[in-house]
């Protein structure tokens, strides 16, 4: 049922049709453009679950069989994922490997991986995150150094990710942040750091966990409004000034007071 939900707001995006919807716009965007970038012309209607793609390049939005584009892609991206994060807080190989080889052969996260919905897209965002917080954490000992910028940052990038995807991405947002605050704290504690080092140090922070994900999210939207441009079944949720924006809308072009 959602391969319809979510595969019929691909088509959306390819067709410049606005549409409205309760999640954020990230992972119906990445699925749109997969579709796109693979061939798929936006035409399926999706309008029931179990409809046969027929003729239609459905592929690069849906991973089936060994055919493994996107969101079976991001999917299988979780077991490297997993053992590197599980390696490097147990620093057990052997745990490491059981964790990915639970994860290989989980029914439930390969049956998620083969089809058209947002729950690969934001595992991936999600786990991305949780790695690179656990590696950053792992550069502790050498801050503010090429490393220690390059995983704080990226961990930022999933956030905002995670976020885009969908709101429960905020749990991982709590995560890091609790994780943020801890490490503050212990770096607070440090008598021998100077107050001017901790408030580069929070200064850094603030840029890479808050600054970026909050700019970052803001551009999705911005990306959402300037692609979907033609109008759609999801005009009646705003307002006239707004769908007088959209092509082929009855209030095209009208001038509406403020």
């Amino acid at each position: 049922w959602d391969e319809t939900h979510f595969g019929k707001m691909g088509s959306y995006y390819i067709n410049r049709t606005f549409f409205f919807d309760v999640h954020p716009p990230l992972g119906k965007m990445l699925i749109g453009l997969a579709g796109y970038l693979s061939g798929y012309d936006g035409t399926f209607p999706f309008q029931k679950p179990g409809d046969r793609y027929e003729q239609h390049n459905y592929i690069g939005m849906r991973g089936v069989r060994l055919c493994r584009l996107f969101c079976a892609f991001l999917g299988s991206c979780l077991v490297p994922f997993a053992y590197l994060t599980v390696l490097e807080l147990s620093k057990s190989l052997p745990a490491a490997l059981l964790t990915a080889f639970i994860l290989i052969f989980d029914t439930g996260c390969i049956t998620l991986s083969q089809y058209i919905l947002l729950d690969p897209i934001l595992m991936f965002f999600l786990m991305g995150a949780v790695l690179s917080m656990v590696k950053c954490n792992s550069c502790a000992d050498r801050p503010f150094s090429a490393s220690w910028w390059f995983w704080l940052s990226l961990t930022g990038v999933n956030l905002a990710g995670a976020m885009g995807v969908k709101f429960v991405g905020l749990f991982v947002v709590l995560l890091v942040g609790l994780n943020t605050i801890y490490d503050l704290w212990n770096l607070l504690g440090n008598l021998s750091l100077s107050l001017v080092m901790f408030g580069k140090h929070l200064l850094a922070r603030v840029l890479c966990l808050i600054v970026l994900p909050l700019a970052l999210y803001t551009a999705m939207f911005a990306v959402h409004f300037a692609v979907l441009n033609k109008s759609g079944p999801g005009d009646g949720f705003f307002s006239s000034a707004f769908q007088s924006q959209l092509i082929g809308n009855n209030l095209h072009n009208v001038s509406i007071p403020e």
